[in-house]
This record gives structure tokens, sequence and C-alpha cells, in this order.
């Protein structure tokens, strides 16, 4: 009864921390400073109550953007492949909801990168080493994975429309849920890989490896 009089009231007994996200690993340090929060091991800050007020005026202030784990809007304005670079070679690897579309980002080696939630649509990403990322939820349509090396990979629920990955690398790599409609899997290899409740109407599976 006591609890239910809290909810009431709107007191939560035993409430967990938020989490919430920053375009980046220094900013999620800082806010967390600020706000005296606890940084995780990204760019995530767990807060015990959030006070929208409080994390903007802080964002200003260290000219960071943030948003909710899963949110579908872009938080990072367009990001360029000379800043992209810059960032993965001093060791930063997360780039959730990072905006690349139309990147040219070929021929790379980008292990272990995550980018989840991230606009991918109509770039080059052609025979670029993807092992491991983390791609969960991203937007790809029309990307160009020929020859990209992906096994391992985390595609989980990401929309592959119209994508080419003829002769791609996706030896145990997480597709479930993922729309792969009409995408080019040509001589692709997918030995391995999960593939539950994938959509693969009119795909091209010509020569692949299963």
């Amino acid at each position: 009864m006591r609890n239910l009089l809290y909810r009431l009231i709107g007191l939560e007994i035993n409430q967990e921390p938020k989490i919430i996200l920053f375009d980046s690993c220094n900013a999620a340090s800082d806010i967390a400073f600020m706000l005296g929060g606890d940084r995780d091991d990204c760019n995530g800050v767990a807060i015990d109550k959030i006070d929208e007020i409080a994390i903007n005026t802080a964002a200003n202030l260290i000219q960071a953007k943030w948003c909710y784990p899963g949110a579908s809007q872009v938080i990072l304005d367009r990001l360029t492949t000379d800043k992209l670079l810059h960032r993965y070679a001093i060791g930063d690897r997360y780039f959730h909801n990072a905006n690349l579309r139309c990147a040219e980002l070929c021929n790379l080696d980008l292990i272990d990168i995550n980018l989840s939630y991230a606009l991918l649509n109509l770039a080059n990403l052609s025979h670029t080493n993807f092992s491991k990322a983390d791609l969960t939820a991203a937007e790809m349509t029309q990307a160009n994975l020929s020859d990209c090396n992906l096994s391992e990979s985390i595609l989980l629920r990401a929309n592959l429309q119209n994508v080419n990955l003829s002769r791609a690398n996706l030896r145990g790599a997480n597709l479930n849920y993922a729309c792969l409609n009409n995408a080019n899997l040509t001589e692709a290899d997918l030995r391995g890989a999960k593939l539950s409740h994938t959509d693969l109407k009119s795909a091209n599976l010509d020569g692949a490896i299963y």
C-alpha cells in the first residue's frame, strides 16, 4: 500500500538510473562530472533523475548533443570521413546515431566500430573491414557494401533494402529481423549467419554460400 501511495504522488521506490547518450566519449565524461552522473565505458551517462533543462544547459556549455537510447533522430551533424577516421584512430569506437549519408568509406579497417542507429544511406563502404561492428538498426538503404568483411557483425533490425552486398563476408553475422528486401547478395558468404525473421524478399542470392 505504501508503495502505491508513493507512486501516486510521483515518487518511485528503488528507481533505476536513467541512461542518456552523448555525441562523444569526452562529452559524456564532462556531463557526468557536471551533473553528478556515472559515465559508462563509452558515450552513455547514468543519472538518477532526468532534468532536461539541466542536461541541455550542461550540453550547451560544451557544445554537445544528446538523446535517449534508441532515439531515431540524428544527434550528430553530418560526420565527415576525416573526423570519423581521426576519432577512430585515437581509440573512439562509438558513433551512435551518426549521420554518414553518402559517405565515402572504402578500403578501410573499421573493426569493432559501433554505428548503431547510424544513417548510412547511399554510402560507399566497399572493401571495408567491418568485422565485429555493431550496426544495430542502422539505415543503409542503397549503400554499397560489396566485398565488405562483415564477419561476426551485428546487423540486428538493420534496414538493408536495395543494398549491394555482393561477395560480402557475412560469416557469423547477426541479421535477425534485418530487412534485405531487393538486396544483392550474389556470391556472399552467409555461413553461420543468423537469419531469424530476416526479410529476404526479392533478394538476389545467386552463388551465395550458406
